[in-house]
Order: structure tokens, then C-alpha cells, then sequence
């Protein structure tokens, strides 16, 4: 497995820390076979290379690399919303404390950009390694000015539509668009052909996005019992819908709850009730439905055998909420 491999040599707490975030140990380093399946953005580089070359396992260190950079910020994230439960186990931060936490992040950083370089013995040219770790960074910078955006919004009342879909396309859209313009490029496509994965994979994982803040307003049950974005005042597109389509006194009355110190469980019911009288939530789904539609339509220009587009269609539905693989594809 690509993931483990990475690990082979390495020994001490950091690495201990590293493995029980990624499901392989307890607390107490004791050997555990449940890690979580692997993520959204990371899948989409074994898609595209499979259906580009038929062999999906030249994109191993890609994804390995794309899955290490997405769970650093999955560990930072954590510390900075002080989330305390991570893939159903107390977080890194809660266990050993926010700055153990913020060094654990940094080293899975540091191994996704190791682990790109893992290419070479896949038989990639050094200018072509070189040019995947430089598109990896791009898209951690890509993402760190995301994030930075979306705390900022958490202090502003007011933030238009436009500015959330630029948040969300670097945030949630950029290493998605990494791992499918590096996907193709360990398939041997053309670096037009790359360029055109990457914008496909952007949307994807905005539409990604937008789907999980959705089901983060709503909760399982459909009735924002579970808004923790609201208590933090996380501005997702139904909440600026609603601030762009209410009448005044809902306006008034919304701007006041957000403006509260503290928000309390009530405050979430009256919200959801506020986003569901203007339709915000149904706005969201659709904005999210386009964004798939316009990153699938560009898969009609190319010559993609029948299980290559019936993947890609699958990792659409899964953008949208409608489908989540359950296992990992084989050597992952």
C-alpha cells in the first residue's frame, strides 16, 4: 500500500501520531485495521489515470501525495475550528494538545511532497517529478489562501456570492484539480490535455464543497441539528442566499442572530427555518448540480473508453451526495 510505504522507514511519536490519525493505531499504538476510505480529491487522480491509460497504479504516489495534503488539513483545520471528534475518534488536538497537532499536520505536508517524488520509480521522467511537486504546492497555496478567506468571512457579516465561489474554488477546488491534472500527466497526456483534468477536477471538488456544507447546515435528519458551521458563524452559499434574498425584518433578524457572541441551539433552528423559507437550500443544491454538469460536459471532447466516463460519472455523483465508495481501489 502506498500510503504505509511512506511510513516503512520512519519510527517515533510523530509517525505514531500520523498513524492514529490515519485509523492504523490507538491511542496507545496498538495496531488497528480500520482506516477511512480514502478522500474525495485523492480518488480523482486514480480515476483519470485509469481512464487515460488503463492503469491507475502509476497515480499511486499522486494520490498518496494528494491523501497526505488533504488530511494536513484536516489536522489544522481541526485545531482551528477546535473540532474535537475526526473521522469518528478524538482528534489529534484533543488527544495531545493543539501544538503536537499543528507539528503533525506539518509532517503530513512534508510527506505528500516526499511522497510525490515516489513517482520516479514509476518510471517518470525527473522534469515531470519536479513539475508534479511544483503543481502539489501550488495547490496548497492555492488552498491556504482559501482557508484564509473562509475564517475572515466568520467575521463579516455580509459576503457576496462571488467572493464564497473564489474561497471554495481555492479551498476545496484546488487539489481536486491537482490530483486530476496529475493523473493525467503520469497517464503520458498532453499538458493541454492535463490543463483540461485540472479544471475538471477544480469543479468537482467545488461542487464537493458546496454539498458538504449543505448536509453541514442540515444535518442527517434534515433540521440543522448538527449546524456546528452556524455556531461558528461559517458563511456557506445558503446562509448568503438568504442574506441576498430575504425581505427586510428576516434580513434584520438574521444579521442579529450572526451578530450574537454566542449562538445558541435555537439560533440554528430559526436559521434552518429562515433558509428554508427563501429555498437557500434548494439554490445550493443546483449551483452544486451545474458546477458537476460543466466539469463532466468536458469529458465529451475526449475519446474516454465507456468504464472511464461511467467512473468519472460515479465521482460526480459522489460530489453531489448521491454515492460514496466504500472501498479503495486495489494497492491503495
Amino acid at each position: 500500500m502506498e500510503l504505509r510505504a511512506s511510513f516503512s522507514s520512519r519510527k517515533g511519536f510523530l509517525y505514531d501520531m500520523l498513524s492514529y490519525h490515519l485509523g492504523w493505531t490507538d491511542q496507545q499504538g496498538q495496531p488497528e485495521d480500520n482506516p477511512p476510505p480514502a478522500h474525495f480529491p485523492s480518488l480523482i487522480a486514480l480515476v483519470t489515470c485509469q481512464a487515460l491509460s488503463g492503469d491507475f497504479r502509476k497515480s499511486l504516489p499522486i494520490a498518496a501525495a494528494v491523501e497526505f495534503v488533504y488530511n494536513f488539513t484536516l489536522v489544522h483545520g481541526e485545531v482551528q475550528s477546535g473540532g474535537i471528534d475526526a473521522q469518528e475518534r478524538p482528534s489529534i488536538w484533543w488527544v495531545w494538545g493543539p501544538a503536537q497537532a499543528i507539528n503533525a499536520g506539518d509532517g503530513l505536508h512534508a510527506l505528500g511532497r516526499s511522497t510525490m517524488m515516489r513517482l520516479a520509480e514509476w518510471g517518470l521522467e525527473p522534469d515531470a517529478v519536479l513539475q508534479a511537486v511544483k503543481a502539489l504546492d501550488q495547490a496548497c497555496l492555492s488552498l491556504c489562501e482559501g482557508q484564509y478567506m473562509d475564517l475572515s468571512f466568520q467575521d463579516q457579516l455580509l459576503v457576496t456570492e462571488a467572493d464564497y465561489l473564489d474561497m471554495v474554488r481555492r479551498k476545496a477546488g484546488s487539489l481536486p484539480g491537482c490530483s486530476a491534472q496529475l493523473g493525467a500527466l503520469a497517464s503520458g497526456a498532453e499538458p493541454d490535455v492535463c490543463a483540461q483534468f485540472q479544471e475538471l477536477g477544480v469543479k468537482l471538488g467545488m461542487a464537493w464543497q458546496l454539498t458538504r456544507d449543505i448536509s453541514s447546515l442540515w444535518g442527517p435528519e434534515g433540521d440543522g441539528s448538527t449546524a456546528s458551521n452556524v455556531l461558528n458563524r461559517k458563511k456557506s452559499l445558503p446562509i448568503i442566499y438568504a442574506f441576498d434574498h430575504s425581505d427586510i425584518p428576516t434580513k434584520r433578524e438574521l444579521g442579529n442572530i450572526y451578530m450574537k457572541r454566542v449562538l445558541e441551539q435555537d439560533d440554528t433552528v430559526r436559521i434552518i427555518n429562515i433558509l428554508e423559507q427563501c429555498d437557500a437550500r434548494q439554490y445550493a443544491e443546483a449551483q452544486a448540480q451545474q458546477l458537476a454538469e460543466e466539469a463532466l460536459a468536458t469529458l465529451g471532447e475526449l475519446c474516454l473508453p465507456e468504464d472511464g466516463l461511467t467512473s468519472f460519472e460515479t465521482l460526480g455523483r459522489w460530489a453531489l451526495g448521491k454515492s460514496n465508495p466504500s472501498e479503495n481501489p486495489s494497492g491503495w
